[in-house]
């Protein structure tokens, strides 16, 4: 099988990773790329998010499968061609991904298929934003209603921050959708579908905040971990029933199958089960842990799903281990990145046993040699006997590599392997992970 994997970041390197792991896949190539996968694979320099010039490089290579990772490719319709001509795509079409496009829409599909979420309302000016945070109240939640990387999102008790973010959201011609505070910890819980059927990942919670302590601005993913020990038993089939099977009832319903990943942002609070958003593509950097631990033919799995031919119960097989994903960024991430710095330790880091680096903003220059170029350039992913070798291993790797001007988080799992994790209602996990493997 021949796999096509559009896209340059990090969840790309961990795809084209595990596909080079399938003893069903035979040949991958990528566009663009980065310098991680470009050492892995061929690559080719094009657009990714030119619909056109993706059916036509599919078309040269005789694609079996492509597979489309990032958001904006998918918002821009590059899976439609695909399957119009025949070539089966792992991504939903444009229409199905406006469930990642419009939180708006998402909070509509939600509302019709009785999937339990936050109170919310749709702001499109100044004075419709005043009077959704004053029914909320603190702490405030404002989400910019398009594709903003993962970082449109403002959480604050400051309620002029909270109308300032609205308010850029308005003069760059959007609109904003304003939500009741979720309490309790976050999960991320990623489901392959096929318009029809679903099989979920393992779990995994990432850390959104640039500093350690949940501190700073929202970004795009510091770090991630799996599995999480210390979610109640029966989580995940709580989320198929709940949350994912309705969801793509209702898009079928609509006539617009989800065809790929259903990414499913979800809080577990007082008052239940309550999913933050949708994404429509694997997320970053969840995916370089969770694809990590996968034992299961990746190819495989996804050439079932694109072809509407997925077992919905399909047990995947996963490592016992648990992985961690520390994220190292760019000096003034996730501002304006500095970028073009060489990076260096990368072979003593991957030469370390049980970790392996992932490439996201990264480039080869002119003399060949990697450099950054992004706001988060690498995350760096270690499997361990638990979380707490697992955490040892990813910084051992961190500290190998030298960056300048660079920053990532030193408490990436750190509260879960102590056993700190707190569900409202439920009390705090006691256990550390040691004392659960």
């Amino acid at each position: 099988m021949k796999v096509l994997v559009i896209g340059p970041g990090g969840r790309e390197h961990a795809i084209v990773r595990s596909l080079l792991e399938d003893p069903f896949v035979t040949e991958v190539h990528a566009a663009p790329g980065n310098a991680g996968i470009a050492q892995l694979v061929p690559t080719d320099a094009i657009d990714a998010n030119d619909p056109d010039a993706v059916l036509a490089l599919a078309r040269r290579l005789e694609s079996d499968l492509v597979v489309v990772g990032p958001e904006a490719p998918l918002a821009a319709g590059v899976a439609d061609p695909l399957r119009e001509a025949g070539i089966p795509v792992f991504g939903p079409s444009k229409e199905a991904a406006r469930l990642e496009g419009s939180k708006a829409f998402a909070k509509q599909v939600m509302a019709a298929a009785n999937v339990p979420t936050a109170m919310a309302r749709v702001a499109t000016d100044l004075d419709e934003a005043a009077a959704a945070l004053d029914t909320f109240g603190a702490p405030y939640v404002v989400k910019d209603d398009g594709l903003a990387a993962g970082k449109g999102v403002v959480v604050t008790s400051d309620r002029g921050e909270a109308l300032a973010h609205a308010q850029s959201c308005f003069d760059a011609g959007g609109q904003v959708v304003i939500e009741e505070y979720l309490d309790g910890p976050e999960v991320s819980l990623f489901v392959i579908c096929d318009g029809e059927h679903a099989v979920p990942l393992v779990p995994a919670q990432d850390f959104k905040r640039i500093h350690d302590g949940d501190e700073g601005p929202n970004t795009g993913g510091m770090g991630a971990y799996t599995p999480l020990e210390w979610l109640p038993e029966g989580f995940v089939d709580e989320v198929m029933d709940r949350v994912a099977l309705p969801t793509l009832k209702e898009m079928d319903r609509r006539g617009t199958p989800f065809v790929g990943v259903l990414y499913c942002g979800l809080a577990v609070t007082s008052r239940g089960l309550r999913v933050i958003e949708f994404n429509a593509r694997f997320g970053d950097p969840e995916t370089q842990a969770v694809l990590a631990r996968l034992r299961t033919p990746l190819g495989k799995l996804l050439l079932a799903a694109a072809k509407g031919e997925l077992d919905g119960k399909e047990q995947l097989r996963w490592s016992r281990n648990s992985a961690v994903a520390v994220v190292v960024a760019a000096e003034n991430y996730p501002g304006t990145p500095r970028t073009g710095d060489r990076i260096r330790g990368l072979k003593k880091a991957n030469a370390l046993e049980g970790v392996h680096v992932i490439h996201a903003g990264t480039k080869l220059d002119e003399d060949r040699k990697v450099v950054s170029a992004g706001g988060r350039v690498l995350a760096v992913v270690a499997l361990g006997e638990d979380l707490v070798d697992a955490r040892e291993k990813a910084y051992e790797g961190v500290e190998q590599i030298h960056l300048d001007g660079s920053q990532y988080r030193t408490d990436i799992a750190l509260k879960a392997a102590n056993g700190g994790i707190s569900i409202p209602g439920r009390g705090i996990n006691t256990a550390t992970a040691k004392e659960q493997a």
